[in-house]
């Protein structure tokens, strides 16, 4: 079988091939964390014109039973805003590493699990806790954790120290669309 690339012709036998398809998808996934580690997520707001999101006040959070059982703040989420959250490359950009139930985009990552029917197999708590914390779960998570105590967070810039990713209605917005998703996709 040959391959080729830029018009010029190399003899690639199938295991070479897939051997290159491997390293490929494993670059891809590097950049996708090396994009995700230089990108300051929260600088941007998905929902608003602006680029810079105005210092909010941090809430406070409890874990208890592996979940967050108390929205941040006490706010209410909005679902259409937690979708639009989600799906934005400068604020949540969970297309980076799961597949979400949203119009196609060939650029899903695949290290995470897929989002379609997560509300079915956890708690609206848990989801909050997956969102804000992941290290709660894995300790060698690779996702942000989008609402940690910036206290907890290792080589900050300065001027973005003392900020979370997410602000916490942008957290609850994204779990309020998350809750949302109860159906598993269809094959």
């Amino acid at each position: 079988m040959t391959l080729c690339f830029l018009g010029l012709d190399f003899g690639m036998n199938d295991f070479s091939i897939t051997t290159v398809k491997a390293y490929a998808r494993r670059l891809l996934r590097i950049l996708v964390l090396a994009t995700l580690a230089a990108v300051p997520l929260a600088l941007y707001a998905a929902d608003a014109g602006s680029k810079v999101v105005a210092d909010t006040a941090y809430y406070d959070w409890q874990v208890q039973d592996y979940e967050i059982r108390e929205p941040l703040g006490g706010l209410v989420g909005v679902p259409e805003r937690g979708a639009r959250i989600a799906s934005d490359q400068h604020a949540g950009n969970c297309y980076a590493c799961h597949v979400l139930p949203l119009a196609a985009d060939e650029f899903y990552g695949d290290l995470g699990p897929p989002l379609a029917g997560i509300a079915s197999r956890q708690s609206v708590g848990m989801i909050r806790l997956h969102v804000v914390d992941q290290t709660r779960f894995n300790p060698e998570t690779v996702m942000p954790g989008y609402y940690r105590r910036f206290e907890q967070l290792n080589r900050v810039a300065e001027k973005f120290r003392g900020r979370t990713y997410l602000t916490a209605q942008q957290v609850e917005d994204v779990v309020a669309w998350l809750a949302t998703l109860r159906a598993e996709p269809s094959p």
